[in-house]
């Protein structure tokens, strides 16, 4: 008969560790260890962009909008790349061609991924101007790349308050505008236009007035002007048009587009209106939309110019559209040629009160571009 055995639990622990000790006598002592597999980090990402047609005359391409992107990085099995606000797109090879389909010379962040065989991930990005759907390209564009006074080849200024034949330039503003660096100069590829609180010349505050009269004027196109305005009560600043012909019919026979208004005072509503015989001063053609960040936000504003209609917008975004029935001298002097103008006022019938604290403010241009 076998007698049933109660073992102890230190005699359990003995015999276990006797067999452990057993396996070992005779071979290696070290324990063998499992080797967890290292990360692969990609690592060199570069990324290149071809835009299409483009060369001396065509600055944005030929207007196809196509751009051909190519991604090259070590340790990496895939990319990713994001088109604007575009979904993600897959790709093995590094090489992918995407067209763009809005109308106009518009930027695009271009965000390419690299992915290892471990699932890490680094990323790098471009942004490139494009133009699409006007093959005749680009015929008039500053894009501010010369630091100092802007080109004196492109831009003319109006130096004075308007007086003795138009004092407050017609608006009761009260700036004097004058060419100095102070309120006017090119810095690190951006214009900078001034608004200064200071005694010159009789009036209390300066900025500065560029016009391309003389220099550049056209019909119909795509104006563009990427920009960020200044702040503060009684700040006016404008990008705007006037007839060539000004000299010849007057105001308001030669006609005025105001591409964007924006006055201190009313902080986020950017404006377009248009000046005819049929309506002018406080006009009823016009409109607008309310932008949280023009003063710490550059934008686009655009207008596009046809023999029928002109259309507004900032970013795309269409806020107004101009087109009467019936165009005549009267509601359309729009079929004759017209040149760009860039101010900061100060006060006047559309920016109202000037702020006491007001010291200065500044708008600055990253370009301006003209397609037709």
């Amino acid at each position: 008969m076998f007698k049933k055995l109660k073992y102890s639990t230190p005699l359990i622990t003995s015999i276990f560790c006797a067999l452990i000790l057993s396996c070992s006598a005779g071979g290696d002592d070290s324990i063998a260890t499992i080797t967890e597999p290292q990360e692969v980090i990609p690592s060199n990402l570069a990324l290149t962009i071809e835009i299409v047609g483009k060369d001396a005359n065509y600055p944005f391409g030929d207007g196809s909008g196509v751009i051909k992107c190519t991604a090259t990085a070590a340790n990496t099995i895939k990319y990713g790349f994001k088109f604007g606000n575009d979904t993600e797109q897959e790709n093995i090879t590094g090489n992918i061609q995407h067209t763009f389909t809005t109308k106009g010379t518009n930027d695009y962040l271009i965000t390419v991924f690299a992915y290892s065989s471990t699932g890490n991930v680094i990323s790098t990005f471009k942004t490139v101007s494009v133009m699409v759907g006007n093959q005749s390209g680009v015929t008039w564009a500053d894009e501010f790349n010369t630091d100092g006074p802007p080109s004196p080849a492109k831009w003319n200024y109006d130096i004075s308050n308007g007086c003795p034949n138009l004092c407050g330039w017609g608006n009761n503003e009260a700036q004097y505008y004058t060419n100095r660096l102070d309120n006017v100069i090119v810095e690190n590829g951006v214009l900078k236009i001034t608004a200064k609180k200071e005694n010159y010349q009789g009036a209390q505050y300066t900025s500065a007035k560029l016009l391309t009269k003389g220099k550049f004027d056209f019909k119909y196109g795509i104006i563009e002007i990427r920009a960020k305005l200044p702040s503060g009560g009684g700040t006016w600043p404008a990008i705007w048009t006037l007839g060539s012909n000004i000299t010849s019919v007057g105001w308001p026979a030669c006609g005025e587009i105001d591409i964007m208004e924006h006055a201190g005072n009313r902080q986020g509503t950017v404006q377009s209106a248009m000046h005819t015989p049929s309506s002018y001063g406080n006009t009823f053609n016009k409109g607008s939309q309310i932008l949280s960040n023009v003063s710490t936000e550059f934008h686009i504003y655009k207008v596009e110019w046809t023999s029928e209609e002109m259309v507004f917008s900032v970013d795309n975004i269409e806020h107004y559209r101009y087109n009467p029935s019936n165009k005549n001298s009267s509601t359309w002097p729009y079929d004759a040629n017209q040149y760009l103008i860039l101010n900061v006022a100060m006060g006047g019938s559309f920016g109202g009160a000037i702020d006491s604290n007001f010291i200065e403010s500044t708008m600055e241009i990253d370009y301006i571009r003209v397609s037709q």
